[in-house]
């Protein structure tokens, strides 16, 4: 193999590598691949040892993000941890013993309800159990 071909093979590999490196990710966004849908009712984010009081911690639930918080006065509460405003991912601040969201500064009280910003609606509740030590989340019915 001369020189000149040998560059021209090299070069013509990196051109295809590139196009196929552009289109791949229109590809992907067009045809996403399928996400099998989660419908659990409950599930178990940890155990009751795994919570200081008044902290709080986001687990999953089903294909969403949901926020487990232990309050200062040792309840347990659970909502769904996407913003009613625009879908961020919420969290609690111990500081002010508020759910926040920081894309737009919404804050919610400890029942879920809006505070201040621009959330048009509470989040969603979910029940929380104790089970043998187990912190238990399900929909509420």
């Amino acid at each position: 193999m001369q020189r000149r071909s040998w560059l021209n093979a090299l070069f013509e590999a990196g051109l295809l590598a590139s196009i196929v490196s552009f289109l791949y990710p229109v590809v992907r966004f067009i045809f996403p691949p399928d996400v099998p849908d989660n419908s659990a009712n409950e599930v178990t984010p940890g155990k009751v040892t795994d919570l200081k009081p008044n902290s709080g911690e986001i687990f999953r639930f089903g294909n969403q993000p949901g926020i487990l918080i232990h309050t200062p006065d040792g309840e347990w509460k659970a909502f769904s941890a996407v913003c009613t405003h625009l879908s961020c991912t919420v969290q609690y601040r111990p500081d002010l013993q508020e759910i926040w969201c920081a894309c737009h500064g919404g804050t919610y009280n400890l029942n879920g309800q809006v505070v201040a910003g621009p959330p048009p609606k509470p989040l969603q509740e979910y029940a929380v159990h104790i089970v043998n030590g187990d912190v238990i989340v399900s929909r509420k019915a």
